[in-house]
């Protein structure tokens, strides 16, 4: 181990002990460059990689603080900047996370939607139909949709998680809604099943009614990769 990884070792045991807790300011660099038993360009570098990964934060003209810690940040961004990275056949795979994710959280949102989550979910199913014709915002909406059952697990971590994943996703989803022409039909039968089931406060039928969904998708992108479709990868 590097010493400018120890030393970024030893500042996250200090925000695991809680003697750093989140929103609280670093000691100035000189002095917690002596209490860690590195010099100060090290410390500088290990102040950096943490801010890189959203655990500390810059003010400007304030100093260096320990961020909220909340999943949205340690999760989400981390995810979503790897996936983007990600090559190949690393598409289906990520379909496979999803399809072992997503069906649990619609099935847990069942039981725990409000009305107002409700509706924020039928607006974006609403929105979905007007704009069938149009596969970006239709997309959009999808992705829009499936965020707002997500969300109303409750569940800050799974959000975070499946929200990550959703970008590349995305991109397959509109790639073949550009290329089905029946996708836009398909999409809006499966989502009225999810929907229908979450009014109905129905975890079986909503966890169902999400796999149906997310296999239909699986499936069709497996068999263009197997049969070598030019053009499937998202840039």
């Amino acid at each position: 181990m590097s010493l400018t990884d120890q030393a970024i070792a030893r500042i996250r045991e200090l925000i695991q002990s809680g003697e750093l807790p989140p929103g609280s300011k670093l000691p100035p660099e000189q002095q917690l460059a002596a209490e860690l038993g590195v010099g100060r360009n090290l410390m500088r570098e290990a102040v950096q990689a943490l801010v890189a990964t959203r655990v500390l934060e810059v003010r400007r003209g304030s100093g260096t603080y320990v961020t909220s810690l909340e999943p949205r940040l340690l999760l989400q961004e981390g995810i979503a900047e790897a996936v983007e990275l990600l090559q190949g056949d690393t598409m289906l795979e990520l379909t496979e996370v999803r399809r072992l994710f997503e069906p649990a959280a619609t099935g847990l949102a069942a039981t725990r939607i409000n009305q107002q989550q409700l509706a924020q979910v039928r607006a974006h199913l609403d929105a979905m139909r007007e704009a069938k014709d149009d596969v970006e915002l239709l997309n959009h909406h999808d992705a829009e949709f499936h965020r707002a059952v997500v969300a109303a697990t409750g569940n800050e971590t799974l959000s975070a998680v499946l929200d990550g994943i959703a970008g590349r996703t995305l991109r397959a989803r509109v790639w073949r809604g550009l290329l089905d022409a029946d996708a836009a039909g398909r999409t809006l039968i499966e989502h009225q099943a999810i929907y229908a089931a979450l009014v109905a406060n129905d975890a079986i039928r909503a966890q169902a009614a999400a796999l149906m969904h997310i296999t239909t998708t699986e499936t069709w992108l497996r068999a263009h990769l197997q049969e070598g479709e030019p053009g499937w990868r998202p840039a």
